[in-house]
């Protein structure tokens, strides 16, 4: 028998419950004021509604869904033990390997892949309680930051259906802006976590290499790409990080640390606490939009008792490095399917592969010794300031047919990721980054903010994007697509 929800007066309405924080319907569930059913219809109901507008889930498992939602209630009913993220809806990014659940990678290679195995993070939020709800959309094997694929198409900015919402989690970032889950995954390696989260009016949290653990796949020892949370608040990132962190044996550079950190109080005083804000990033353009948006936040960085300068890190090697290790990454990634399938694959993926053909040692060499001291820089900048903001994205939501950005306030980008500069420049120092959101263009688009931590500081992060979260209270607009 499902759990007696006597108190069926105080219960949200069923338009509005799919637009909870994930903390909220968590207490609720605990509780007995809602159920795992009635939160899981809810989500399918709006999936219903907004995602044929929007088109970023792109393989659901309604009755899956359903089921286990049913046996969480049962489970509830028998005083079983509630687990973190008991009943909770989550929506797994379509890189991300679920058993039984067809995982295309956005590749037509894989259209009709069905893994028989999960993905430690998958694996971890099923075992913490949370019911996997379907597949949110991505970019042909997560490459760009632009939401489209071969197999499903692009999936459209929920505050305006004509531009992008980013990627390369862009299908969990309009999932999470629309009210179609209030938990949502995502990988990050120049920008996938912080960028679509800034575009959506959501969060994304780029944790520390290692914090969430990933299978030993490819090239394990690389501190480039993270998986990650995402949510429609801090507090819903970091109980979702609490059940996806901690050490596993499967991952060479896991962290030691547990997960259950992250489910504490997130309150701190800041009063006396450094905090760098950007110039330039030594020459990276940011659209007037922007740039305008996230200065205007400075005074509430100062309201909160931090001491804020002008100043940033130098990172003037992280591009290089960046771009030899990405290409080299894709090279050993990818050299297969393309041997296999090169007809399948699009022009951006070929593009890196071939630069990795080309690498020497000596450029791997010389990428290594960059990125060492462009961490070591960091670490001494870091030692007088604990954060350093940045914007999250360099320009607003485009045109939904423009593939990428090629040109920034009159500067012309060289590569297809360069308009991401200031998201894969971070990615190079290994430090956490909380993207949260600021405010919003003349016509209405979100942006997004980062706030980038000290080595490890995953915690720290949280708490200062907390504390802005709650002095501004940005993440409170919905777009008018997802209205009942």
């Amino acid at each position: 028998m499902p759990p007696n929800y006597a108190n069926a007066h105080l219960r949200p309405f069923m338009s509005d419950i799919c637009f909870l924080n994930a903390t909220e319907m968590a207490s609720l569930l605990r509780d007995k004021k809602l159920s795992a059913r009635e939160i899981m219809e809810a989500s399918l109901k709006q999936i219903d509604l907004v995602n044929p507008k929007v088109n970023a889930v792109v393989t659901l498992v309604a009755e899956q869904a359903l089921e286990n939602a049913r046996k969480a209630d049962d489970a509830q009913a028998k005083g079983l033990p509630l687990r973190p993220l008991h009943g909770l809806p989550v929506a797994h990014k379509d890189l991300l390997d679920t058993a039984g659940i067809r995982t295309t990678y956005g590749s037509r290679i894989f259209r009709d892949h069905v893994p028989s195995q999960d993905a430690i993070i998958v694996e971890r939020a099923k075992t913490a309680g949370a019911i996997t709800i379907g597949k949110t959309n991505t970019p042909e094997f997560g490459a760009g930051s632009q939401t489209f694929n071969g197999v499903f198409g692009a999936t459209r900015n929920p505050y305006d259906l004509t531009k992008t919402c980013g990627g390369s989690s862009g299908g969990a970032a309009v999932a999470l802006a629309c009210g179609m889950t209030p938990l949502a995954d995502g990988t990050d390696n120049g920008g996938s976590l912080r960028n679509p989260a800034a575009y959506s009016g959501i969060v994304g949290f780029r944790p520390s290499p290692g914090r969430v653990p990933m299978h030993a796949d490819g090239n394990p020892w690389s501190t480039l790409s993270v998986h990650g949370p995402m949510a429609r608040t801090v507090p819903d990132v970091a109980l979702f990080l609490s059940a996806i962190a901690g050490s596993d044996a499967r991952c060479p550079i896991s962290i030691a640390e547990p997960g259950s950190q992250f489910a504490s109080d997130l309150e701190r005083d800041f009063k006396g606490v450094r905090v760098a804000w950007f110039r330039d990033l030594s020459g990276v353009p940011f659209d007037k939009r922007v740039r305008t948006a996230v200065d205007a936040q400075r005074t509430v960085f100062e309201n909160l008792g931090c001491l804020v300068e002008e100043a940033e890190p130098d990172l003037s090697e992280a591009s290089q490095a960046y771009h030899t290790l990405r290409a080299y990454g894709f090279l050993s990634a990818h050299a297969e399917n393309i041997r296999k399938h090169r007809d399948l694959i699009k022009d951006t993926i070929l593009f890196e592969y071939h630069r990795g053909l080309k690498l020497t040692a000596s450029d791997l060499a010389q990428a290594t010794a960059q990125r060492a001291a462009v961490w070591d820089r960091m670490r001494v900048f870091q030692k007088k300031y604990e954060y350093f903001i940045v914007p999250t994205t360099q320009v607003p939501p485009f045109d939904l047919s423009q593939e990428y950005v090629t040109e920034i306030e009159g500067d012309k980008m060289e590569t297809y990721i360069d308009w991401m500069r200031c998201c894969y420049l971070i990615t190079v120092t290994e430090a956490p980054s909380l993207s949260v959101p600021c405010g919003y263009t003349p016509e209405g688009l979100p942006v997004g903010l980062q706030i980038v931590g000290r080595h490890r500081g995953d915690w720290s992060v949280l708490q200062m994007g907390h504390a802005f979260e709650q002095a501004t209270m940005t993440n409170r607009r919905r777009p008018a697509v997802a209205a009942r």
